[in-house]
């Protein structure tokens, strides 16, 4: 079966999918970049598509792009891309998380209760106090300083806690 070619489709789904890989590394930043060992001429084409305004020039820039992803290690690239997308994904879950716990402290006293119990360091007093002070910020109407607190006091604790 190896013996047959491969057909013209099939190979331009492959330089369609080098290509949209190439993509996802031109919208990946230099710090997401650098753990990637790329061929020298690929990540001087990354940097110079990200330099390119013009919608034709910036196509081409892309096939380009793809074309040199033929010469690079395309399964390690789309595995460091797909851990990247992972962290973005619980990074936007934590962040969500914390938004519910923080709208629910403001909206009743049960949450704190709850959070203390699941929480045993917890400086419940500190907590309480910047509850009381985002609720009457909400109630005449001042701009969100101790909401801001609570949510980074929030994230501090959270972020301390064991992930279950």
């Amino acid at each position: 079966m190896s013996d047959l070619p491969v057909s013209k489709t099939r190979r331009k789904q492959e330089m369609h999918a080098l290509q949209a890989l190439g993509e996802a590394l031109v919208e990946l930043t230099n710090a997401q970049l650098s753990g990637l060992h790329l061929p020298e001429a690929l990540a001087d084409a990354i940097v110079e598509a990200r330099r390119i305004s013009s919608f034709e020039a910036r196509r081409r820039q892309m096939q380009y792009i793809g074309r040199l992803m033929r010469e690079a290690d395309a399964g390690a690239i789309a595995e460091h891309i797909a851990r990247i997308r992972q962290e973005r994904q619980r990074d936007a879950s934590r962040q969500h998380e914390l938004e519910r716990w923080r709208e629910r402290l403001l909206a009743g006293d049960a949450a704190l209760t709850e959070l203390a119990q699941t929480t045993p360091a917890l400086d419940v007093q500190r907590l309480r106090t910047l509850v009381r002070n985002a609720r009457n910020e909400q109630a005449r109407g001042l701009p969100p300083k101790a909401s801001r607190e609570l949510f980074r006091t929030l994230r501090a604790i959270l972020h301390s806690a064991p992930e279950t």
